[in-house]
Order: structure tokens, then sequence, then C-alpha cells
């Protein structure tokens, strides 16, 4: 199975409708250019967390234009407000104390069942490669829709997995390969999960033997540019570290990750990303009004000509 042409996307929490805008984009250049569409256009997609959902709808049969409406339609679901989440926050005192995720994921899981239904990973209709953590076994699990072992696995509970971000989510048990798993975000491991599918394409059985024989099109979900300064990260603890830490270590792996596969794959690589204005960078920020300033700021960066000429270049080599 070759793997020559790869589709990588980011977490990002509700930015994940960053990432269907820009599909939509680079959908809509395939169009033009008279090219198949995004499912026929590459051989491996890949997904960390909000990215495995992107993924995995694209994987069976969604437009990117559908998963934006998800993210729009069903963000209060996912993310509920304060009133809700202090209603099922008190249910869970006894069970786990004061200290508890900020949502339960009931609605995350309603909304994946209700997305994905019954259909398991080995039915996506192109490779599908999305990213978790187990922290039983304290090591990456990678799910594969083309390996036989995790072809029956429900594709709702392998993207409830990879968006499972600590403090924001519970973790998920499930059984991989007949073990017991407690699995958190993708994030953790490979916010950025282009490396990931780069050595996926690499395997003795992928047929391709030169990481420059390969076409790249990571995308983000926007990137911070909120500062912590130097009084609050010397001073800061634990408590204070809490989440802001989590957002760190996402956004240090997806910039390191960035610079390895432009050195691996060279002229092949192709990264679309833009810098968040600060206010608009929070996972779970579902405001009206953040959702159209990521809206405005996703569609302004398509319109760049930067933006244009690379889409161009892509085209060429896809």
């Amino acid at each position: 199975m070759k793997m020559r042409r790869i589709l990588s996307l980011d977490g990002g929490g509700i930015r994940g409708l960053v990432s269907c805008l820009w599909l939509d984009g680079v959908e809509h250049a395939l169009q033009r250019a008279g090219k198949p569409d995004l499912r026929g256009s590459f051989d491996l997609v890949a997904g960390s967390s909000t990215g495995a959902i992107v993924a995995a709808g694209l994987a069976v049969g969604l437009a990117p234009a559908a998963m934006a409406d998800l993210y729009r339609d069903h963000r209060h679901a996912i993310f509920p407000g304060m009133a809700q989440r202090l209603w099922t926050r008190a249910g869970q005192l006894l069970e786990v104390g004061v200290s508890a995720p900020k949502y339960d994921a009931r609605g995350l899981e309603d909304v994946l069942r209700a997305v994905f239904g019954e259909t398991r990973l080995g039915q996506a209709q192109l490779p599908l490669m999305i990213t978790a953590y187990d922290t039983i076994s304290r090591a990456p699990v990678l799910f594969k829709s083309f390996k036989p072992e995790h072809q029956d696995l429900p594709l709702w509970e392998v993207c409830r997995a990879s968006s499972a971000a600590p403090t924001y989510f519970p973790a998920h048990a499930m059984q991989v390969e007949g073990v017991d798993c407690a699995l958190i975000d993708g994030g953790v491991v490979a916010n950025n999960p282009t490396a990931c599918a780069i050595a996926e394409a690499l395997r003795k059985d992928a047929q391709v033997d030169n990481s420059r024989d390969l076409v790249v099109l990571s995308v983000g979900t926007g990137e911070r540019t909120r500062s912590i300064p130097l009084a609050a990260a010397r001073a800061w603890g634990a408590l204070e570290w809490a989440v802001p830490i989590i957002d760190v270590l996402f956004d240090g792996n997806t910039d390191s990750v960035d610079y390895i596969a432009r050195q691996l794959v060279g002229d092949g690589y192709f990264r679309m990303q833009e810098h968040l204005h600060i206010g608009l960078d929070d996972l779970d920020d579902t405001s009206a009004t953040n959702l159209i300033a990521l809206e405005f700021m996703a569609k302004e960066y398509l319109g760049k000509p930067g933006t244009q000429q690379m889409l161009e270049r892509l085209l060429r080599q896809l």
C-alpha cells in the first residue's frame, strides 16, 4: 500500500473549525484544477485530538464544509456552558472529589455517536491513522484503519480517546489489541501528527523509499501568540501551571514536528498555519464572537497571495 501523499491534521479543540475551513479551501482548489477531492488526492490521513475527528469525518465521506457545520452546530454540546457544567460537576463531587475535568465528555460522546454511528475504524474509505496515549502502559497508541487488530474498533470511540485532553475531558477506557487502556488526548504524543504519518509512509510495506518522495499537507488550527511572562513562569507552581502546561506542551511538539517535517520532506512539505490573536486561542471558547473571529481569520488566510501560491505548488505535486 503506497502512502506517498499525506494529509495531517493538528489538534486544537473548537479551533478544528479552522482546519475544516482551510480544507474546504483546498477542496475548492482541487475542484478548480479538475483533480479528485481530498479523499481521492491523499493516500494517508493522520489526525490528533480535534484533528482526529476531522480526519475520521473525511474518511467516512463527510465534506470539510459539513465538518465545519458540525463544529458550529454542536459546539455547546461538546463544551457545555457554566450552568450545565456546575450541574454535572455537582454529581461528580462524591465520585472524584473537587478536582475533576472541566467537562464530563457526555456531550462529546453523544456528538461522536451521532456522527459516526456503528462505523468501525476498518470501514474508513481511505487509510486513517489516529493518535492517543495510554496512561496505564505509559505509551503512545497509534490507531490504524489498515491494521487488522484495529479494524473492528468503533470509530467514535477512537475519536473520543484521541480528544480526551487532560483537565478538559476524562480519559476514555478502551480495550486495544486485548489490553485494557486508559486513553487520553493524542496531542500529548503528537499534537501535530505529521512525523508519525511520515514514519508510517516510510515503513517497508508502504512502498516509499525516501522522505523526499513524499507530498505532505500539514494543517494546523492556528498558532497561539499569548506569552507567559518571566515572572509568572518563575513563580507558578503545580496549581497555576495545571492548565497552561497543556497548551505549552501541545504547542511545543507541534512546532518541533513542523521543523522535523520540513527537513525530512523538503519542497514536498506544505503547512497551513496562522498566528492567532490573543483571545482566539482557547480550546473551548464556543462563544459566537469567537467563532466569527476564527472564521474571519481562516478565510483571510486563504485569501492571502502566499497561501494561494502554496496551494498552486501543492496541486502540481499531488
